[in-house]
Formats: C-alpha cells, structure tokens, sequence
C-alpha cells in the first residue's frame, strides 16, 4: 500500500487562457493532517475540487488513495466540507446527515447510528432537531462536519472547517481532527487561519496564484531562520555589546539575539559572558512562527513574478 493518501505529479486547470493552476505538484502522507495555505484567490479550493472531480482539470497526473484521481469507488472513501456549504433551510441538523448517508449509500440503519454519533460528537445532538434555517453559521459548519464524516472515510477534505465557529467550537473542532488521525484517516484542510493549522498540522504546503511555493513539515518550514536568545541579569555591558553587534548579533537591553542551527551554536556566547562574569538569566530557542513564513513567500513569489 502507497504512503501517500494523494500523489500529484502535475495538476493544471485552465479557464481559457487563465491558468487557475500552474503545475501542481503534491504529496499527502496517509493517517496525517495536511494544511493548505494561500492568500485568498490562490487556487487552494480550484485545487481541492480538481482533486475530487467536481470541477473537470485540465491536465492531472497522480493517485488518491492508490488509484487514478477521478476513481468513482475511491471517491465513496471521501469526505467533504465545503467551503459556504449550503444545506435546504427546511431540514433539521438530522436530515441533513441523514441525506448524506443515503447519498453515500449507506445502510439505514447503519446511518441511524452513526448520525446519532456524529451529532453529539460535533456538539449538535441538543440542536438536531431544529431546522438548519434557524441555525448560526457556526452551527452549520458543525452539521457539515458530521456530514462529512458520515460514510466513515478514508481521506477527509475540510475547507475553511472553522469559518464563523466562535473560539471555544474552533478548539473542539480541532480536537475532532487530531482524533480522525489518530484513527487513521488523513485530513486535509484548506484554511486562512494560520494558527489554527499550525497547532494541528503535521505538513503544510503554501500556496500563491496557482503554484505550491512552500511544502513540508511545521518544524522544517520554521526552522529555516532559527535564531537564539540570551538574556542577562541587566543590561548587556558596552564592551561587550559593541563585540557582539561586530559578530552580527542583535543586542537590545539584556537580550542578545543570533541566528544558530542548534544549541552548539550559542556556547562561544555563552562562554563570553561567563569569562567576562555577565550573569544568564534566560536562554531560550526562538522559531520564526508560520505566519512568518507564510508571508515571506507569498511576498517573494510576488517579486520573482513581478
């Protein structure tokens, strides 16, 4: 069996002469979750929908789970959340998960179960009965979840999954993902919320005007400008200070920051201010956060083009 839950060797969707995607190149580990990132009109959901053959790609070459993308029995092991997903006001919470099953065909009585715990495990139990027109837009996104999962898939795909969720649901929301890949299933998430992806993601990829820029692990992405700071009981003496900025080390006050790949990196400094009888107050590890890099590489694949 493949590692990889999706494989892409080239993806490309035009609209006539617009080239939404430019060349897509992908892979997703199985049992992860996998976070999409990119600017708004990035291509992330063209890109999600090519994948799941709602809209037709251009050009596309690679596997979802070991098959041809577009595979119709592979396609009933897949979950989806759309982004702005749009349910008939009528229904209540339970018809709606309900009709998915059917949709997914799976059994009734099966489907009644899992409804059942599907509902209470997105928080919607209490609510299930009422119509989806009544319901806030976070309330929705909840149903849609338990939507998605109905059929029990293998890979799940989550755009935007805490749009209009207030902090508290966001956090269970998060907590629903990291149990899906502790049972095995992938997840990939398409989401503006940087820091949402961050605490939960095990890969990302960064997207910007059709291309994948960036892709790989949180701690490969942030370590790329790993720095240290030491900070000193009072102010770092002049001396000192004057040799340190010479070296290209940033002193502020009692804080020495440098740029260092690991801990070895900062002994001579730290040997310094022991021969020189600076005492340490603080020694800390200091990594650029993803929004750091999500924003450096969205503005450097912008100069390149330019």
């Amino acid at each position: 069996m493949s590692e990889a839950a999706i494989d892409i060797e080239q993806l490309r969707k035009c609209y006539g002469r617009f080239e939404a995607l430019a060349g897509i190149s992908l892979m997703v580990p199985r049992g992860s979750v996998f976070g999409l990132l990119g600017p708004n009109g990035a291509g992330k959901s063209t890109l999600v929908k090519s994948l799941l053959t709602i809209v037709r790609p251009t050009e596309c070459r690679g596997s979802m789970l070991g098959e041809k993308i577009g595979h119709r029995q592979t396609l009933g092991k897949v979950g989806y959340l759309p982004e702005h997903a749009r349910f008939p006001d009528y229904l209540t919470g339970r018809q709606i998960v309900a009709y998915s099953a059917g949709l997914a065909k799976v059994p009734a009585s099966m489907a009644r179960e899992r409804a059942e715990r599907l509902l209470e495990l997105v928080g919607m139990k209490e609510w299930a009965d009422r119509k989806n027109g009544t319901y806030s837009k976070g309330m929705r996104q909840r149903i849609g979840l338990a939507q998605a999962l109905v059929n029990e898939p293998e890979i799940v795909f989550l755009d935007e999954p805490t749009d209009g969720v207030d902090p508290g649901g966001r956090i269970e929301i998060r907590k629903i993902i990291e149990r899906m890949r502790d049972e095995g299933r992938t997840v990939f998430v398409n989401s503006h919320l940087l820091g949402e992806v961050e605490q939960v993601a095990d890969k990302v990829a960064i997207m910007a005007r059709g291309r994948i820029i960036e892709q790989g692990s949180i701690a490969d992405l942030t370590h790329q400008e790993s720095r240290y700071e030491v900070r000193t009981v009072g102010p770092v003496p002049m001396p000192l200070r004057s040799h340190f900025e010479s070296v290209g080390m940033r002193v502020a006050g009692d804080t020495i920051s440098l740029l260092a790949d690991d801990a070895h990196g900062i002994q001579p400094l730290i040997d310094r201010l022991r021969r020189e009888g600076a005492a340490i107050r603080e020694i800390r590890e200091v990594r650029s956060s993803l929004e750091e890099v999500f924003v450096a590489s969205v503005e450097a694949q912008g100069r390149e083009e330019a």
